[in-house]
């Protein structure tokens, strides 16, 4: 191998010199500025909320049964088995009374890593928002999917559902959660209560279906690490039993909320040095 040449060493020392400053900088200004991904095989590395994403896969925008939506986020993006569940996912959706596929909100962003605006998570390529209004058509133009909205399932703050929840629903989310590459799902806590109500049969999957703040527009899919990949750290798995006496918990608390505890202090900004080594090479 011949002698760099003065260009490259002098890219090299100017990379050597930004490094410090480069770990000091919060993530989500260098990743939320990312358009295309690394040129890597596809690996997603730290945990949903602390962690990036490798040779990521972006989720076509439109498919023969889903659509992705706000397309201006550039958050369509995920591990190749995000978008085989979501292919999977929206089969099944489109073979529902009234359902034409699935509309797709938010994936990840092309590097994963924490977000400019909106979630903690989504930083590894394993989450995907699932909207609740059952699409009736599947060609929307890229201005029709920036201004259209979903539909709000909840009443009374997320005690209950509403009258546009439908049985169709809980057969989606069940769906999604019977996949066995889905590690939790999360709604909000009324309609988790409404499932448990519902459920015949085999309950099992119901131990999946997390209640948790907001997601009364969509429902919030997570996936396992993949099997083999290094360095992808998984969340610990759901309680034991079907987490219906949680979930109504929840609901108590909405409908008489409990005195309120200690303020608790703002999360800090993530830094690049608190993110996996390995994103540092997913950045450059």
């Amino acid at each position: 191998m011949g002698r760099p040449n003065l260009v490259t060493l002098l890219a090299l020392l100017a990379g050597l010199a930004a490094a410090p400053l480069m770990a000091q900088t919060p993530a989500r200004q260098l990743f939320g500025h990312q358009s295309g991904p690394s040129l890597q095989r596809p690996a997603a590395f730290g945990s949903y909320a602390k962690g990036c994403l490798a040779g990521a896969v972006q989720l076509p925008e439109t498919g023969p049964t889903w659509q992705a939506m706000r397309l201006s986020r550039n958050r369509n993006w995920g591990h190749p088995d995000l978008i085989a569940f979501i292919e999977r996912l929206s089969r099944k959706a489109a073979r529902m009374r009234g359902w034409k596929g699935i509309y797709v909100g938010d994936m990840s962003q092309p590097r994963g890593g924490p977000m400019l605006t909106g979630h903690a998570s989504h930083q590894i390529g394993l989450d995907v928002d699932i909207w609740m209004l059952p699409p009736k058509r599947l060609n929307l133009t890229r201005a029709e999917r920036e201004n259209i909205s979903s539909i709000s399932m909840r009443r009374a703050k997320g005690a209950y559902v509403n009258g546009k929840w439908t049985r169709q629903h809980m057969k989606l989310i069940r769906a999604a959660a019977r996949d066995p590459a889905v590690a939790r799902i999360f709604v909000f806590p009324g309609a988790k209560v409404q499932m448990c109500k519902d459920a015949r049969g085999d309950r099992s999957w119901l131990r999946k279906v997390r209640p948790w703040w907001g997601h009364h527009y969509h429902f919030h899919v997570r996936l396992a690490c993949p099997k083999g990949l290094r360095g992808c750290v998984d969340q610990a798995p759901p309680p034991p039993g079907d987490g219906c006496a949680a979930a109504q918990k929840w609901v108590d608390d909405i409908l008489n909320p409990p005195p309120p505890g200690p303020k608790r202090k703002p999360r800090p900004e993530l830094l690049l040095a608190d993110l996996p080594r390995q994103c540092t090479a997913v950045l450059r």
